[in-house]
């Protein structure tokens, strides 16, 4: 792996790390590759319970290196559409795989697919001096990372539209208003009061809070009876799985449970 991303392991909590602060962290070809393998290995490596994904330097990501639209632009229709789906679209889809909790420690400006990736996460929290942006019309783009699906799902339709057509900026405590983001930390607290929600959930049990994502996610676009029924085939699972006995174990025992990883 490349300087242009750190990715660590510790406590249960695997950290992506945004590396190119002189670009404000504007993502390459060869970190995209390198931010989606890593979330495949948080994905699937049992001693991972939470990720969190956070950038260096003054921002989290402001999207696509624009140095590079120039290039593109010379493409033909379908050779955009190719290195759209192939390259930057991969990282919503491959969030959305995951169904280990997510979360984004915004340190700064996130803008455009910078902040289309931030909502696709499942939280996020903010540094007080952060400001978000979805500055594709400014450019003469659209969203291309997910932002017009996930933006009006979190902020309602005409804000987000307004956010789209107007590219103003959404300070940190504008943006908790709105449930852009979760909370907001002085600057110099935001990782560490990231972690400690995210040891939180990795002491929780892991089988249990990954269904309960699931859950939610797949039962948000059906009527109440698919959705409850969803809960109803996933629930024999976690009600027969190894972490709820040691739930109850731990209970009559009055002790703290020891869950496995998964």
């Amino acid at each position: 792996m490349s300087d242009l991303l750190k990715y660590e392991i510790a406590d249960g909590i695997a950290t992506i790390t945004l590396n190119r602060p002189d670009k404000l962290n504007a993502f390459t070809g060869e970190m995209l590759q390198e931010w989606i393998a890593s979330l495949e290995d948080a994905r699937t490596n049992p001693e991972v319970r939470v990720i969190v994904m956070t950038g260096s330097g003054r921002a989290f990501t402001t999207g696509g290196d624009v140095e590079g639209f120039g290039a593109s632009a010379k493409k033909t229709a379908a050779e955009i559409r190719t290195h759209l789906v192939e390259g930057v679209q991969r990282l919503p889809r491959k969030l959305a795989e995951i169904d280990k909790p997510v979360i984004a420690a915004l340190n700064g400006f996130a803008t455009g697919g910078g902040l289309d990736i931030a909502l696709a996460c499942d939280i996020r929290f903010a540094a007080e001096s952060a400001r978000f942006a979805e500055t594709y019309a400014r450019m003469g783009l659209i969203p291309g990372a997910g932002g017009a699906y996930l933006l009006p799902r979190l902020v309602g339709t005409a804000k987000a539209l307004e956010m789209f057509w107007s590219c103003d900026w959404v300070d940190a405590r504008e943006a908790e208003r709105l449930g852009l983001v979760n909370k907001v930390f002085p600057d110099d607290e935001l990782m560490d009061g990231t972690y400690a929600f995210a040891r939180k959930v990795a002491a929780g049990a892991p089988l249990a809070v990954q269904a309960i994502k699931r859950v939610m996610r797949q039962g948000l676009d059906k009527d109440l009876d698919t959705a409850l029924d969803i809960v109803a085939s996933t629930m024999p699972i976690v009600r027969t799985s190894e972490d709820h006995q040691e739930a109850v174990a731990a209970f009559k025992e009055k002790r703290t449970p020891r869950f496995k990883g998964r």
